[in-house]
């Protein structure tokens, strides 16, 4: 059954809502709204990934973050994921609590991360970044690919990288990177992911994104594009209405 990861950016700069729970009371406030909408996991990010924000220091991040994730650990044991490429910001974190997830929308692919990930032998979400970069802007910038296979395979290869050193191979979850460096048509075949990587649970996260079109802030392009990715055998739809994909998940199951 597909579960429900709810997005909380504790960002100024987020394209689609920076800015808006950015103090510790709006974010625990938003975080328990998720939940109460249907969110199994709430994913918390600091540093905002879109083509036109300035990438910022791990200590910048956890200058954001460290107001507001020690209680939600405390609130919501195992139920929150942290949305960052920082190294120093997963140890922090994990100091804090072993049961918070790892979502790397760079796929691990920094040695100090997939350290990290292995010596904690932590849950994490895996995404994808073409050509193994570590630097999400750069992805905007480049040639976009047109190629599922190479999703794909990149994917599966980093997965068992880190299971040969010793992360278990059921705390992997993959996250095809929609919306970064993808063609619009790639990243629309993405939403069915779930059905070229049958061996792992799969997160997909086309929220509000631009290959949605021009009305991608309205809750229709967005519930179109979760049919298919459940349609598809997506575990996990990350998105920020909670509550509207709640209704399309009662309605499917």
């Amino acid at each position: 059954m597909t579960q429900l990861v709810g997005v909380l950016n504790v960002t100024p700069d987020s394209f689609s809502d920076g800015g808006q729970f950015v103090g510790p009371k709006v974010a625990l406030e938003h975080a328990g709204r998720l939940f109460a909408d249907g969110a199994a996991l709430v994913d918390v990010g600091a540093e905002s990934t879109n083509p036109h924000s300035i990438p910022i220091t791990a200590k910048d991040e956890w200058q954001r973050l460290e107001p507001v994730l020690g209680e939600l650990l405390k609130r919501y044991p195992g139920k929150i994921s942290l949305d960052t490429r920082h190294p120093e910001t997963a140890e922090q974190a994990l100091r804090l609590s072993d049961d918070v997830v790892i979502n790397d929308v760079t796929g691990m692919n920094s040695p100090a991360m997939a350290e990290v990930a292995v010596k904690h032998k932590t849950h994490c979400i895996i995404g994808h970044l073409p050509d193994g970069g570590v630097d999400p802007q750069a992805a905007h910038r480049g040639e976009l690919i047109d190629d599922i296979q190479l999703v794909v395979d990149d994917l599966l290869e980093r997965a068992l990288l880190l299971q040969k050193r010793g992360l278990p191979r059921g705390r992997i979850i993959l996250d095809p990177g929609i919306g970064f460096g993808k063609t619009p048509e790639l990243n629309r075949r993405l939403l069915e992911f779930a059905r070229y990587m049958p061996e792992y649970p799969v997160m997909i996260g086309y929220s509000r994104k631009r290959f949605l079109g021009e009305h991608r802030m309205e809750l229709a392009p967005n519930l179109a594009a979760g049919r298919a990715a459940v349609a598809a055998g997506a575990a996990y739809l990350r998105v920020h209405d909670v509550a509207g994909h709640r209704q399309l998940l009662q309605l499917v199951y």
